[in-house]
């Protein structure tokens, strides 16, 4: 019997190069929280959330698998049609229906989560916590699932909110945010599309305040790896300028933070 077909799938730091398509499903390295992700993964989809991978199972070398979701990844530098305002409404509104439908979930006895990324506030739902556009399948250029689950974690609906903001606006200062968004919109008309598509109140001060946060923490999750030895990232943090990037970014936010606030209101 021939071998299945393998295809390497594009994209990523950490598990780039392997994460692969085998027989119309993806296996990719399995983490001590994979089956938390699972039972979350198998309950927003109970609850009518089709926008998640169908999870398949664990096997004995260590590899979890996932129904693949047909569809456009874009991969940097990012493509025209990904960049579009449309486009990133679309992924907020996904993440407001992903939210949404993580509401009662109860995870199974002995959960583990890598809460790195959501942080140890308590929250009212499960964030992804990793919204970028390489984690998210497009299809004619509206957002239709999200993937990569490994930092999915329960906490704020705002500060998930804000990370995909922060990533997919972008909100960043013009010199970094034009290596993978060439020629990107205005990030505060852009920042309004995300509250409008994801359905904030009237009062938005809060995503700013999130925001905020976020850029505060000065790009220590990247670090914290660079510090470890770990190739990919220390690849990703030279070749955006290392912490000079971060401190950009923090000099830019302090500067528009009241132009993005008023934008939202």
């Amino acid at each position: 019997m021939a071998a299945e077909a393998t295809e390497v799938l594009a994209g990523g730091v950490a598990n780039a190069g392997a994460v692969v398509l085998v027989g119309g499903r993806v296996r990719r390295p399995a983490r001590p929280q994979t089956a938390t992700v699972h039972a979350l993964l198998r309950h927003v989809r109970d609850a009518g959330c089709t926008g998640v991978p169908e999870p398949l199972g664990v096997d004995a070398d260590g590899h979890e698998w996932l129904g693949f979701v047909p569809g456009d990844v874009p991969v940097p530098p990012y493509p025209a049609w990904s960049r579009t305002d449309a486009a990133l409404g679309s992924v907020a509104a996904l993440l407001r229906r992903f939210h949404d439908a993580t509401v009662g979930f109860r995870p199974p006895p002995g959960a583990v989560w890598d809460r790195e990324l959501a942080g140890a506030a308590p929250g009212d739902v499960v964030g992804h916590f990793d919204v970028c556009l390489e984690n998210v399948v497009f299809r004619h250029g509206r957002a239709v699932a999200l993937i990569d689950f490994d930092f999915a974690a329960p906490g704020r609906r705002i500060a998930d909110l804000a990370s995909l903001a922060k990533r997919c606006v972008p909100v960043d200062a013009p010199e970094d945010a034009v290596r993978l968004f060439p020629d990107g919109g205005d990030p505060c008309t852009r920042l309004r599309v995300v509250a409008d598509a994801y359905g904030l109140g009237p009062d938005r001060t809060a995503l700013v305040d999130a925001l905020g946060d976020q850029v505060a923490d000065g790009g220590a999750f990247v670090r914290r790896r660079v510090e470890a030895g770990d190739p990919a990232f220390t690849s990703m943090w030279a070749g955006s300028g290392g912490q000079a990037r971060y401190d950009r970014r923090a000099d830019w936010f302090a500067r528009q933070r009241d132009r993005l606030l008023d934008a939202l209101h």
